[in-house]
């Protein structure tokens, strides 16, 4: 007989195998009201029990008719019905999705499956736990073609076992962590420090940087020390002009040994089915006069990036950025047209190739010092066309956020450097026992990137679907 359904719930329960009689199996299972999302949970439950013949033997020949006690039994295995609502559009770009676990169950992730329903074909889904303080269920939401998301997490039968492996991974190998997903690099960061070519000024040594950043097709996006400008790093964040202790500090200019950015240690390195993670420390120092240093702020920076969708051809990462003043004195982010996360763009960009688009409609020709949600900055590499577009978070100083965009001419060929810059036009004053806080998403693609796909990416990082759990 015609396997219909594993033993899941849909919307409510789920049928198990060889459990329909034949002469009831539709022809369109999607069609049928316990397939309707719109339709109470506990609706589609009577609809789908008084529909089928669910046995509570799995389905196997000889096993007893359904009863009452059977369905009861088939229900108890699911824990709670996620409804993900999607009322947004997606355009073709999922989205990460979570929720507290520990409101929801205790069982280990040991102990649970996620099912996606859809289309009349429920599919095991892919998810990870976070033990960070109470525990966070992290899946991903793929696009989709209703209004709303619906998934079971049940508790694992002994019959079925669905163990997805570590398919994105984080490895950390002579001073460089390498973020992989099955045999494809997607990110790179780098821990060991690095020093400039032989005959330049070792002022301009450096660690703690992303590079390289590759595209899903394995171009790289990023560039450092570049000798135009030696201390530029691939993705990297460090501050311009910084007031501490009555002293101007520079931690991006290497070269007037002001300052510099060093990588600590890393506090956690994870790898997992949904996404693979490292939070490193590293330590913005004051260089002074008499020759001393002192770190004047601890900087966390944890970096996330998921696992690839079916789609090939893009993925995301979330760059969070956590300020803390490492001394009892005040921290003073002064006014600088450039400061914050920057991106020195491959050097297969000019000013021939490549473009830029912001959320407020500005080209290359008019970024520079406007203001914006989103930006995507794209362009001819490697015989192909990708790009990335940074999307700054509403919460963010200083949002919506002033951009740094270097100009058409710059370097005499219009090379590509970009940079979410929120002391641009304004002060950030940083005062001790407290943290501070920026967060980005970023989605690398291959081919050309619409503004309807950025914007509904900023939607959904800005505001995240919400998620209605059913118990």
């Amino acid at each position: 007989m015609k396997r219909l359904f594993p033993l899941i719930v849909i919307a409510a329960t789920l049928l198990t195998t060889n459990s329909c009689h034949p002469e009831k199996a539709p022809d369109n299972i999607s069609s049928l009201p316990f397939m309707n999302p719109d339709l109470p949970v506990e609706q589609r439950l009577d609809d789908l029990v008084g529909q089928y013949n669910i046995s509570a033997g799995g389905g196997q020949p000889g096993s007893p008719r359904p009863t009452t006690s059977d369905a009861t039994h088939a229900w108890s295995q699911r824990i709670a019905t996620l409804e993900v609502d999607i009322a947004r559009p997606t355009n073709g770009i999922a989205t990460p999705a979570e929720v507290d676990l520990d409101a929801i169950t205790f069982l280990p992730d040991s102990a649970l499956e996620l099912w996606k329903i859809q289309g009349g074909n429920p599919t095991p889904v892919p998810f990870q736990i976070d033990e960070t303080g109470r525990r966070t269920l992290h899946w991903i939401v793929g696009p989709q073609p209703g209004k709303k998301a619906i998934f079971i997490l049940q508790k694992k039968m002994q019959f079925e076992r669905f163990n997805f492996s570590d398919s994105i991974r984080a490895a950390a190998n002579d001073g460089e962590l390498t973020i992989s997903y099955g045999d494809q690099h997607l990110l790179q960061y780098v821990y060991k420090t690095i020093y400039p070519p032989a005959g330049i000024d070792t002022a301009y040594k450096r660690s703690g940087f992303i590079h390289p950043l590759w595209s899903p097709h394995g171009q790289i996006l990023t560039r450092i020390q570049a000798p135009d400008h030696y201390h530029h790093y691939g993705i990297w964040d460090p501050w311009t002009h910084v007031l501490y202790k009555g002293d101007t500090v520079d931690f991006w200019n290497l070269k007037d040994r002001k300052g510099t950015v060093r990588f600590a240690r890393f506090t956690s390195i994870v790898s997992g089915p949904v996404f693979a993670q490292y939070q490193a420390l590293q330590e913005h120092v004051a260089f002074q006069k008499n020759g001393g240093e002192e770190v004047a702020l601890n900087e966390l920076q944890t970096v996330r990036v998921y696992r690839s969708p079916d789609n090939k051809d893009y993925y995301l990462f979330d760059l969070t950025i956590q300020l803390n003043c490492a001394t009892p004195n005040p921290v003073l982010l002064l006014t600088y047209r450039y400061g914050g996360v920057g991106w020195r763009a491959t050097a297969d960009w000019n000013k021939d190739n490549s473009e830029v688009l912001t959320s407020e409609g500005k080209t290359r020709k008019e970024a520079d010092g406007s203001r914006a949600r989103w930006c995507i900055v794209e362009g001819a590499v490697g015989g192909d066309y990708a790009g990335a577009v940074m999307l700054s978070h509403p919460a963010n100083y200083n949002h919506p956020e002033p951009l740094r965009i270097w100009p058409e001419n710059s370097n005499g060929r219009g090379d590509m450097y970009a940079n979410f810059s929120p002391t641009r036009d304004v002060d950030w004053p940083l005062e001790p026992g407290r943290n501070y806080v920026l967060r980005y998403r970023w989605v690398v693609f291959n081919g050309h990137f619409t503004k309807e796909k950025a914007e509904s990416a900023w939607q959904y990082f800005s505001t995240p679907a919400k998620i209605t759990i059913i118990r």
